[in-house]
């Protein structure tokens, strides 16, 4: 009898631990106020962070104008819509080094107001560095998936944390908000508008944070010395969680800054629509992250992700196909034929790779709160930032193809090579240990040796 095949999604509990430590649990007060603070924590934390993405994400709407009043090429266009992240990317180490070390809601409630002023002052920039200089400031509001990330999580026991933080990541639906809010004031304003409604926005938001959070002093690690908590990035198992995130969180942020050009040069469409459209990929990316956290909590980390990277491959090769005309010289003449996505065909599927992403997001943090439950704020920073840097190098390298090949598609060729390569280490790295694993568990009765 021949053993049985393996499920790629045998999840091993004991497989992909980082260095041993010993499991926590968020230490839960008995009693309806326990539940209370645990809930107004994530709700509090969510929508700041779904205002926090917001304006990470405004350039994504307000560049486009930007983009044609100062004549601006398609690379210089990746820069400016990308370089914001390259901030909040840059910072999610060592803030989360700090939410480890004094408290998520002291470090989230300063981010937020350290970005008030700058996100006002794009509203009165005129030259195309003063962009550049404003959004490097504004971009500081990516850090706070790595505050409220940690935050979120050690209120609640292990068990639920990863719907926890699912919820919390939910806050990503900001890029939607943006695209759904944003060009409205553009036509109706002008762009000058959409910084300054955020910067008020932005001001409230906090205020409301600090007036329905908690603190509580047993969540945080502050014995740890800074060499104890960068010690994790020696482990190669880190790296590896980085180069899934930089995926599904670094793609994400990539393509919901691109998406909305996109569909305005591929099919036509006037801004306020492109947004709309570009809208059904950013949503179910941010809003499903929290199914994806249940998903996560239930079948395990590994298999979520493994799936999660196919379906994401089988999308991106549809998405790289560029529109094409191909004429066939048959014994009755030439015949010619379309192929291409249309905008329909097209929008379905990056829903479907939203989704994707959305769970690969939570499935991706799933491994970190299981594998690193003292040290969730700085192995978040280091995760979150290999994304976020996926997030500001890819809108870049979109813009470079373009201006290369002028091949609109390339983008997503390139995403499809990345995802590629992960399935590959995934399969290297995880997959086949635990076929080794399984097969010495389930030996086949069948196979004799001399």
């Amino acid at each position: 009898m021949a053993s049985r095949p393996l499920d790629p999604g045998f999840n091993d509990p004991q497989a992909h631990k980082g260095p041993r430590q010993t499991p926590s649990r968020a230490p839960i007060e008995k009693g309806a106020s326990a539940t209370f603070r645990q809930w107004s924590v994530v709700t509090a934390s969510t929508v700041s962070f779904t205002v926090c993405f917001m304006v990470w994400m405004m350039f994504a709407v307000i560049g486009i104008p930007i983009k044609q009043q100062l004549g601006l090429n398609e690379t210089q266009f990746g820069v400016l819509v990308g370089l914001p992240v390259l901030t909040g990317s840059l910072i999610r180490l060592p803030i989360g080094m700090w939410t480890d070390r004094f408290g998520g809601r002291i470090v989230f409630f300063i981010l937020m107001l350290c970005t008030i002023v700058p996100i006002w002052l794009i509203s009165r920039a005129t030259e195309y560095w003063h962009f550049l200089v404003t959004g490097l400031f504004v971009g500081v509001a990516g850090g706070s998936f790595t505050v409220g990330i940690a935050y979120c999580a050690r209120w609640f026991p292990k068990e639920r944390q990863g719907l926890a933080m699912g919820i919390f990541g939910a806050g990503n639906t900001g890029a939607a908000v943006t695209k759904l809010v944003a060009p409205t004031l553009v036509v109706a304003f002008g762009w000058a508008m959409v910084p300054k409604v955020y910067a008020v926005v932005m001001l409230v938001t906090a205020i409301l944070f600090w007036a329905f959070t908690f603190t509580d002093r047993s969540h945080g690690v502050a014995k740890m010395t800074v060499a104890e908590q960068v010690r994790v990035l020696k482990d190669p198992n880190v790296w590896r969680y980085s180069q899934y995130y930089s995926i599904v969180f670094g793609g994400y942020v990539a393509l919901s800054l691109w998406m909305t050009k996109y569909y305005i040069s591929e099919y036509g469409f006037d801004i306020r629509l492109a947004a709309l459209l570009a809208a059904g990929f950013s949503i179910p990316g941010g809003v499903l992250r929290a199914i994806g956290g249940w998903i996560s909590d239930k079948h395990g980390a590994h298999s979520v992700t493994w799936w999660v990277l196919w379906i994401s491959l089988v999308c991106l090769f549809f998405l790289s196909y560029p529109q094409t005309d191909v004429t066939i010289h048959t014994v009755k003449g030439p015949a010619t034929f379309h192929i291409g996505l249309g905008p329909t065909a097209f929008t379905i599927i990056m829903f479907t790779m939203g989704i994707a992403f959305a769970i690969g997001k939570a499935s991706v943090f799933k491994y970190i709160s299981d594998d690193y439950p003292h040290n969730i704020g700085v192995v978040s920073g280091v995760v979150g930032l290999a994304g976020g840097l996926g997030g500001f190098v890819l809108p870049i390298m979109f813009g470079a193809l373009l201006d290369a090949t002028g091949v609109r598609t390339s983008a997503f060729m390139l995403m499809f090579g990345v995802v590629w390569v992960s399935l590959m280490w995934m399969y290297f790295t995880e997959v086949r240990p635990l076929e080794k694993a399984q097969n010495r568990l389930h030996p086949d009765p069948m196979h004799f040796t001399d």
